[in-house]
């Protein structure tokens, strides 16, 4: 694995225009509690320097279906709602009638309206329109960690939370609005971690034109030889 970006970085201008437009559109993000805070900080450290926590374990699965990321057998069980790791990855605008169709892309928010000036400096490539509209997108396709590595299931056992991060004194930067992945329900030792990719507009996969392999989180596991096995 070579994905050590812990957390997706915003510049002071990118926060700026998110948060004021959080704001617009009466968007609500989640603020960690202090322990979230610590949990998160232990995480992003962990990534900066191994990569992967050391209870979980990523693995190539069988045929195409890439890798995966597994509970080691030995580990304790997960419980519902402890995080797993922020989702991380490029952030930029992206104009809404532009097709997006990197499969590691993440909508963090739309209808974002730019000023010229802003237009100017985030998309370049096209002439200013004022009704122009914009998403918000993170993508891991390039710069990420290994929460890209998290399939998708119709049944998950994560759940992707948009969060915000507030000043904090334990170094981490403040966020208007970032993904972190938690346990959606109790995850046992040999359990592969998977998230529904879908949006409330069912859209993700049609739009890639793909259809998913039907999974849970006891389709493939990982035995105590850590190897994957199909049940």
């Amino acid at each position: 694995m070579k994905y050590k970006l812990p957390r997706q970085v915003y510049t002071q201008e990118m926060s700026r225009i998110v948060a004021g437009q959080m704001r617009k559109q009466k968007l609500y993000a989640r603020t960690l509690s202090v322990e979230q805070l610590q949990q998160l900080s232990e995480v992003t450290q962990t990534i900066l320097e191994d990569e992967l926590p050391k209870h979980l374990v990523c693995k190539k699965l069988p045929g195409d279906l890439g890798k995966g990321i597994f509970l080691h057998p030995e580990a304790k069980p997960i419980l519902k709602g402890q995080m797993i790791a922020p989702y991380a990855g490029e952030l930029s605008f992206v104009s809404q009638s532009v097709m997006d169709d990197s499969p590691y892309a993440f909508e963090l928010m739309d209808k974002i309206l730019l000023t010229k000036e802003e237009q100017a400096h985030f998309d370049p490539k096209h002439s200013y329109h004022p009704k122009r509209q914009y998403c918000l997108h993170v993508d891991a396709l390039k710069k990420g960690n290994f929460i890209r590595f998290i399939n998708h299931s119709d049944t998950p056992n994560v759940i992707a939370h948009t969060c915000k991060i507030p000043a904090n004194s334990l170094g981490l930067s403040e966020s208007p609005l970032e993904v972190i992945y938690f346990a959606q329900k109790i995850i046992r030792p040999g359990e592969q971690l998977l998230v529904c990719y879908e949006g409330d507009d069912k859209s993700y996969w049609s739009a890639l034109e793909i259809e998913p392999l039907p999974m849970t989180p006891k389709t493939l596991q990982l035995n105590s030889s850590l190897k994957v096995i199909s049940s």
